[in-house]
């Protein structure tokens, strides 16, 4: 795999040189990037470069001091890694398939639909810092900007750890999300079309929720409800969490249609 490099090095000092006196972290906020991290695994020696993973350009757009303090080129460099550590995956998991089947996972795991949900689950809107245009207009919820900081996240670990801890942590999502289309017989993403079916009618996104689980850990039954703004549809119940939320988004489609 690949090690740390000059250019990592180089790309973390051309960093520091951008933001070195124009923004040091409070106290406050250092410890809200450390409680981001721990449930995730995450291990930053340098949690300045994390928290430019979070600064949307909106925010360095409206600041003359903070005019190129923004996650752009670490989204760039997360997008390679992220597509990087997936292909890997895939090529050694479906060895007996070919290259356009790969692709069509590939396509579906690493887009903006499946991005988006993560990084609300992994609390990425709560650490977003938009200028105050984009706050207004509900900049944390748009799937585009959470996606992107996904991305963004992944290049900032990439840079401050390397390769293999960037794959590790890429891995914790992705594989769950290749199995989950992998596992759907019907060859139907329920949830993608829920989610392109629910922002058609308001700048939001589907929220799931675990309400349940049931038996013992060889045969769980999981019951998953999904939440569209103050509706509720489900729960709907699966052998896993990704095969429940796929029922319960397709019950919510065939009562909101």
């Amino acid at each position: 795999m690949l090690k740390g490099t000059k250019s990592q090095v180089n790309a973390v000092r051309n960093f520091k040189e951008i933001f070195r006196g124009s923004k040091k972290i409070s106290p406050e906020r250092k410890a809200a990037l450390l409680a981001f991290c721990k449930p995730l695994g995450l291990k930053f020696r340098d949690l300045e470069l994390l928290d430019l993973a979070f600064h949307h350009r909106s925010f360095s757009n409206e600041s003359r001091e903070f005019k190129r303090c923004n996650n752009e080129r670490l989204e760039f460099l997360g997008d390679s890694v992220l597509g990087l550590a997936t292909a890997a995956f895939l090529y050694e998991d479906m060895a007996q398939k070919q290259e356009g089947d790969l692709a069509k996972i590939k396509a579906a795991v690493v887009s903006e639909k499946a991005l988006a949900p993560v990084a609300l689950e992994y609390g990425i809107d709560k650490m977003l810092v938009l200028g105050r245009g984009e706050e207004m207009s509900g900049g944390r919820t748009k799937p585009a900007i959470l996606a992107d900081c996904m991305e963004a996240v992944i290049g900032a670990y990439y840079l401050d750890s390397g390769y293999e801890a960037a794959e590790e942590y890429i891995l914790r999502f992705i594989v769950p999300a290749v199995r989950s289309v992998q596992e759907n017989k019907s060859g139907r993403d329920y949830k993608s079309l829920l989610q392109e079916a629910f922002q058609k009618k308001c700048k939001d996104i589907p929220r799931y929720e675990l309400v349940k689980t049931q038996g013992p850990d060889h045969d769980r039954v999981f019951y998953v409800s999904v939440h569209l703004g103050d509706a509720v549809y489900g729960p709907a119940r699966g052998k896993n969490k990704k095969e429940a939320e796929q029922e319960a988004a397709k019950l919510a489609l065939e009562q909101i249609k």
